[in-house]
């Protein structure tokens, strides 16, 4: 499943609606599109259960299957992410 920029469009959109500070892509969809089976997301700003909230809008709206992992603590997962994922937000 390749991502289209209409549904990057509205995955920004729909961040900053719930208060992202940050979106990034990786894994798979910025690795080899086309062989992804969902979208890895990280995401900033977002607190709490608002964050999943924010996951579950995305898959019933775009249906697409969605990983979400939150940047905030800092990990060394995440300043991977930071390296080699592409910035949305």
């Amino acid at each position: 499943m390749i991502l289209d920029q209409t549904r990057i469009n509205r995955m920004v959109e729909l961040a900053k609606n719930f208060g992202a500070t940050r979106l990034i892509l990786f894994g798979s969809q910025t690795e080899i599109p086309q062989e992804a089976r969902d979208v890895d997301l990280a995401c900033d700003g977002i607190p709490g259960w608002k964050l999943f909230e924010f996951a579950a809008r995305i898959e019933e709206e775009l249906e697409i299957p969605l990983d979400i992992v939150p940047l905030t603590p800092p990990s060394r997962f995440t300043r991977s992410i930071e390296k080699k994922g592409q910035v949305l937000l």
